[in-house]
């Protein structure tokens, strides 16, 4: 590390504390002096790019990740949870206003940004005087719009509005709420300060400064992304700073980027663990870790020869990865932790998606959510309580040559690959992998299907359903 990097780094953790906690490093004894609130608090923490079968807690057996499997052994692990797209920046509308793809503002990675009439569950958590702040990848307003997240309900934003701008790992300016902070460090190609540092250093920063009052952190990550622009220009994609602890394993470059990528987000999330336990606010602070989509097969020169999904195995049993509705593109990881009210080492199948987060957030914080959202509050489901379950979850995905939609209907999954073409259905019960349509054998839930989505969507001007030439 450089003086300049290191003394950047300073800076940005001049109040940082020493993390001492067993399994999560070591934890100092001294206690804070002043009692925390007693209203939970409440982080979001999102990956990018990650797939279901990318943590050791859900099947991986080569990339490290002891403090994520601990989050799961310590609280709750859902298998049937969904992202709200298999792409970017419409998966983060979904998880920010409680609405799925045939109903938000955003639909796909155009610039389009939030309107002040699309409430967020940071506006809504603002109201109930929690203090709000977001650090990481935004995609949902660029620069003097209406979307920039200090207009749509943070107090506090550090990172890349832009969710290209977010495949460079060496950026040489991000946002900080309005303004741009410039990294000398990194201008002309140099490679000095890791954005994934900085931003993880500035959340670490938020809670220190706001435990003693109920706070919600998003914390969205760029990891593991690839730096598609870099990889097609020298093959390999995957930034990280050093590829340990697989530096001597005989894997592909690349893959050892991918795994040492997750394995740095994994202890940087052991850290904000022992920090809240540092703090004393670990019982009194519910914490959720996701991600955006499903795996992606990018990186390289081209899609061939980048991140190999099958490497790791990182859609598990599933099919498809990112940019496809198939289950491996949409369905991920979702494991929620609170001590002392979520039952340790449980596992849920409730049926859930990104636009749950929002009235789940708001019963937690004890406000009433909007009443013209498709999210279902899951509260029950942590707490081991009667939950009330969807009828349906809806996707639709408009890159390519025509639209595509899909329905999680029950253990049905009906998927159609453009708005005119045939319902594929799949019995999850027995076919997770999707292999087998049995749309032939199940004309009734076909009809169903195709009822559902003749009256799902709503239209939308930048996003309207693309029929095949």
């Amino acid at each position: 590390m450089t003086h300049s990097r290191r003394d950047f780094l300073k800076k940005l953790s001049a109040s940082s504390l020493a993390l001492t906690l067993p399994g999560y490093g070591n934890q100092p004894q001294n206690k804070p002096a002043q009692q925390p609130s007693t209203k939970p608090n409440i982080i979001f923490i999102l990956a990018d790019d990650l797939g279901y079968g990318d943590l050791g807690c859900y099947g991986q057996q080569q990339i490290r990740t002891p403090n994520l499997d601990r989050l799961a052994a310590e609280g709750m692990k859902f298998t049937d949870h969904y992202a709200g797209s298999t792409v970017c920046a419409p998966s983060r509308c979904c998880l920010m206003t409680g609405l799925h793809t045939g109903h938000a503002r955003v639909r796909g990675n155009q610039r389009v940004p939030l309107r002040p009439a699309d409430l967020t569950v940071a506006e809504l958590l603002q109201q109930a005087d929690y203090t709000t702040g977001i650090f990481g990848k935004w995609g949902l307003g660029e620069p003097e719009t209406t979307g920039i997240p200090n207009r749509k309900g943070f107090d506090e934003w550090f990172g890349y509005l832009n969710q290209r701008h977010a495949h460079n790992y060496y950026p040489e300016f991000l946002w900080k709420n309005k303004n741009w902070i410039w990294f000398r460090e990194n201008a002309a190609g140099q490679q000095q300060l890791y954005s994934h540092d900085l931003i993880h250093t500035e959340a670490m920063k938020f809670v220190k400064a706001n435990y003693q009052q109920p706070f919600f952190l998003y914390l969205a990550y760029t990891i593991p992304h690839a730096n598609n622009e870099m990889g097609r220009l020298t093959g390999n994609g995957m930034e990280v700073p050093d590829n340990a602890p697989y530096s001597n394993e005989n894997w592909p470059l690349i893959e050892k980027n991918f795994a040492a990528m997750i394995t740095k987000m994994d202890s940087d999330i052991g850290q904000l663990m022992a920090l809240l336990k540092e703090l004393g606010i670990d019982e009194n602070t519910v914490v959720f870790f996701s991600s955006d989509n499903g795996p992606h097969r990018e990186g390289g020169t081209t899609n061939e020869n980048g991140h190999d999904p099958d490497f790791f195995q990182s859609s598990g049993p599933l099919r498809g990865i990112k940019r496809d509705l198939y289950e491996g593109g949409i369905r991920v990881p979702l494991i929620v932790r609170w001590p002392g009210k979520i039952k340790p080492a449980t596992t849920s199948n409730h049926v859930s998606a990104f636009w749950d987060f929002l009235p789940t957030a708001c019963e937690i914080a004890g406000i009433t959510p909007p009443s013209a959202i498709d999210g279902i509050s899951f509260l029950s489901t942590l707490l081991g309580q009667t939950q009330t379950a969807h009828e349906y979850l809806y996707w639709e995905f408009h890159e390519g040559q025509s639209s595509k939609q899909a329905i999680r209907l029950e253990n049905w999954k009906a998927v159609r690959l453009s708005p005119n073409g045939p319902v594929e259905l799949y019995d999850l019960n027995t076919d997770l992998g999707e292999q087998q349509n049995v749309a032939a054998q199940h004309p009734q839930i076909v009809r169903k299907s195709e009822n559902i989505l003749a009256t799902v969507r709503t239209e939308n001007e930048f996003w309207p359903l693309k029929y095949p030439r």
